[in-house]
C-alpha cells in the first residue's frame, strides 16, 4: 500500500515540478525577483531538508502527501479560481453585450417601423394651402348623397399639429334622412380622391319616423401647412 502512495506521490510531485517550469517560462521577466526570494527563504529550506532528511520512510510519505495537499489548494485557490473568475467575468460581459445587441436590433427595427408609418402618413396628406376648403369638397358630397335640404350644419375648422401639417376638420349634421342616404353619404366621403377620415359619428332615430334618421359626424384630413416653410 505504501509503495502505491509512494508512486503516486512522485507522479505529483513530477507533474507540480512541470507545472512549476511552465509558471517559470510564464514568469522569466520576474526572474530576478524570484532569485532574491530563493536566497531569502535558503536558509528556511535548508533546515527543512535537514528535518526530512531525519524522518522515517513512513513520515517521508505522510510529509510529502500533506505537501501534495497543500499544492493542490494553492494551485486551487491561487491559479485555478482567478483563472475560472476571468472566465467567468468574460462571459458575463459577452451576454451583456449580446444583450445590448439585441435591444440595439430592436430599436432600429422599431425605428424603421415608425419610419415607414410616418412616410405611409405623409403619403397621405392633402396638399394643403390657403385655397385649399375642405367644407367645399364635403358640401359638394353631401348634396349628392342626402340632398341640401337634408343639411342642417356644417362648420369647417383646422388648426396646426406637429410636424408641420394642418388639421381640417368639418362637424356635419344631417336631419331627417335614410337609412339608404346614410351609407351613400360615407361611401361618397371614403370614395373622394382625397384621404379624408370620418372620425366621430352619432346616428339618432327621429320619433316620428322610425325610417328617418338624424345624423352627426365629423370629417377630418391631414394637410401640409403652407405657411411651415416660410
Amino acid at each position: 500500500m505504501f509503495d502505491r502512495l509512494a508512486s503516486l506521490m512522485a507522479g505529483i510531485s513530477q507533474l507540480f515540478d512541470r507545472l512549476f517550469g511552465l509558471l517559470a517560462g510564464l514568469f522569466r521577466p520576474l526572474r530576478p525577483l524570484f532569485d532574491r526570494a530563493s536566497a531569502a527563504t535558503r536558509p528556511l529550506r535548508e533546515r527543512w531538508h535537514a528535518f526530512y532528511d531525519k524522518r522515517e520512510p513512513r513520515e517521508k510519505l505522510l510529509l510529502r502527501l500533506a505537501g501534495s495537499l497543500l499544492g493542490i489548494l494553492f494551485v486551487y485557490n491561487f491559479i485555478y479560481m482567478p483563472i475560472s473568475d476571468l472566465g467567468s467575468g468574460l462571459d458575463d460581459l459577452i451576454d451583456a453585450r449580446r444583450r445590448d445587441l439585441i435591444e440595439i436590433k430592436g430599436l432600429m427595427q422599431s425605428y424603421d417601423s415608425l419610419n415607414r408609418r410616418m412616410s405611409s402618413a405623409q403619403s397621405r396628406t392633402l396638399a394643403g394651402g390657403p385655397n385649399f376648403s375642405l367644407f367645399s369638397v364635403l358640401e359638394q358630397t353631401l348634396t349628392t348623397t342626402a340632398g341640401r335640404d337634408r343639411i342642417g350644419s356644417i362648420n369647417p375648422s383646422q388648426k396646426p399639429v406637429a410636424g408641420g401639417f394642418q388639421q381640417y376638420s368639418v362637424d356635419i349634421k344631417l336631419t331627417g334622412i335614410s337609412l339608404q342616404q346614410i351609407v351613400d353619404t360615407l361611401y361618397g366621403v371614403q370614395s373622394l380622391s382625397m384621404p379624408i377620415t370620418v372620425s366621430h359619428l352619432e346616428i339618432h332615430e327621429q320619433a316620428q319616423n322610425r325610417h328617418s334618421f338624424d345624423v352627426d359626424m365629423t370629417c377630418t384630413a391631414l394637410g401640409k401647412d403652407a405657411s411651415a416653410g416660410h
